[in-house]
């Protein structure tokens, strides 16, 4: 009987009934007396190493694992890798998506012993696995490829990695990220590869590939989307339009302008002896095929709704929207001869403007007009829909988005669409935007309602995020009587300072 299958009888008969034998190499072996149940333990546990160690493998040698890469950049500081494992333990988890996208502008990555943590959240949380690729850095790859539920992260962000077999032979996601890759270089090529398989790709493929044609759109693109118009399916021919309505100098928008011209006109008016340009509005009367395939749905009368609620949009003015949105701004200019500004404060005849200023608003978000944007933001009369406004500020430039951010916070502010502003309005809120939103929590603090507590509760979960840390010791003045979900404002807002500091170090 082996040493093993005697401290097996042992452990099944018990060390009162079978005293087991004594391993001199053991601690403490070569005392026989003393704890018999300890002893077998401690011996039974050096057997198990010895019996595993000397194990001889069954079968082929397994393949060896490639070597982890040498990393090209730096961790994060030893105080940055001590909140991000706190954070990562559920410590104001909500900012992991910023702690990594702060590291990764600085040129930062993960360190490795979080990596394992990371990748694993990464996969039941799509959102966050941008961010994660852009942070974890060369040996964050190599450890997603060796455990296929992490394999997630190859191709997620914005290198596929390997080579043109990608596009034979990856997933779709590293389809897209080759393909979106190749649009920024070589956009012709790009689009004859997508071209070569087009016919044999899935519906859903079609319109994540196409989409990519936003990279590097221009004309030489237009003859593959227009075919692209009359695709089976509904997503690749809404993506097609989209994009088609982008595209300066196109033929789909001189069909969409001279739809549009149809249905505004500009005449002349004496108003108290002067003479005024008026626009007078004529909703298109019917919708045919060309229509619907140029991107604008039929719905039946009612079913149009704005998209913070209200009363629905009338399937005449819904087509007016859609038909505006989709025509070149440029049309206006050359028709009124006049820049955006005084175009948008002209009057218009028998009504009051709104579904002509919500079309100009998409057609100036879609065209990344800045000139159009400003002039709506000053000027534009959509009191119903806020939030086609608070879309428009991401065409600003930088320096101007958060005075025109306030300006409009300060316009709607009492009226129900300040949540549905704020939602559009994207990080960071500093400058007059910060002010103006504690403000706005300052006021609704002082003696709330059941409504104010409301707003202050859905604001702070919104500015968490996106208010700028400096923020805390203004909203800190409100004292200990501030609202519960202020104090944790405040708290979150202290943390995000600290963190980020932390990666400055």
């Amino acid at each position: 009987m082996t040493a093993w299958d005697e401290h097996v009888t042992a452990a099944l008969l018990g060390t009162e009934r079978r005293d087991p034998p004594v391993l001199a190499e053991a601690p403490g072996g070569r005392d026989g007396d003393g704890d018999r149940a300890g002893r077998l333990l401690d011996q039974a546990a050096l057997l198990a190493v010895r019996r595993r160690a000397g194990q001889v493998p069954s079968g082929a040698a397994p393949e060896p694992v490639a070597l982890a890469p040498v990393e090209d950049v730096p961790a994060v500081p030893r105080a940055a890798a001590a909140r991000l494992r706190r954070i990562l333990g559920g410590e104001q988890i909500r900012v992991l998506p910023e702690w990594l996208d702060a590291a990764a502008a600085r040129g930062l990555r993960v360190p490795a012993q979080s990596l394992p943590e990371l990748l694993e959240r990464g996969r039941s949380d799509r959102m966050l696995r941008p961010s994660i690729a852009r942070a974890c850095g060369r040996r964050g790859v190599w450890l997603a490829l060796q455990n296929t539920d992490w394999a997630y992260l190859v191709g997620s962000g914005d290198d596929p990695g390997g080579g043109p077999e990608v596009w034979e032979t990856g997933t779709r996601n590293r389809r897209v990220a080759y393909l979106t890759m190749l649009r920024e270089t070589e956009p012709e090529r790009a689009r004859e590869l997508l071209q070569g398989t087009w016919a044999k790709e899935p519906a859903p493929d079609r319109a994540a590939f196409i989409a990519t044609f936003a990279h590097g759109l221009s004309l030489d693109d237009e003859e593959f989307l227009e075919e692209a118009l009359g695709d089976r399916g509904k997503d690749v021919r809404q993506i097609a339009s989209d994009l088609l309505a982008r595209m300066p100098g196109s033929a789909y928008g001189e069909r969409m302008a001279a739809r549009a011209r149809a249905c505004l006109t500009a005449e002349e008016r004496t108003v108290q002896g002067r003479r005024q340009t008026w626009i007078r509005v004529e909703p298109p009367h019917a919708h045919d095929e060309d229509l619907a395939r140029d991107g604008v749905p039929f719905h039946p009368t009612g079913s149009f709704a704005p998209r913070g609620g209200g009363s629905p949009v009338g399937t005449r003015a819904a087509w007016l929207r859609e038909i505006l949105a989709r025509t070149p701004l440029s049309a206006w200019t050359e028709l009124l001869g006049l820049p955006p500004m005084e175009i948008v404060c002209l009057p218009v005849a028998d009504s009051d403007g709104r579904d002509v200023h919500i079309g100009w608003a998409r057609a100036a978000l879609g065209q990344r007009d800045t000139g159009w944007a400003r002039a709506l933001l000053r000027g534009g009369v959509m009191v119903d829909e806020p939030e086609a406004l608070a879309d428009l500020l991401s065409v600003l430039p930088g320096p101007e988005r958060d005075p025109a951010a306030a300006d409009l916070i300060r316009w709607v502010e009492g009226r129900p669409g300040l949540l549905r502003v704020l939602e559009r309005v994207p990080g960071p809120w500093a400058g007059p935007l910060a002010a103006a939103v504690v403000a706005t929590l300052s006021a609704s603090a002082e003696s709330p309602t059941r409504r104010d507590e409301h707003l202050i509760t859905q604001l702070c979960r919104l500015a968490d995020q996106r208010l700028d840390p400096a923020a805390a010791a203004r909203l800190a003045a409100l004292g200990p009587a501030a609202p519960r979900a202020v104090t944790d404002l405040i708290a979150t807002l202290r943390f995000r300072d600290e963190m980020l500091k932390e990666l400055d170090q």
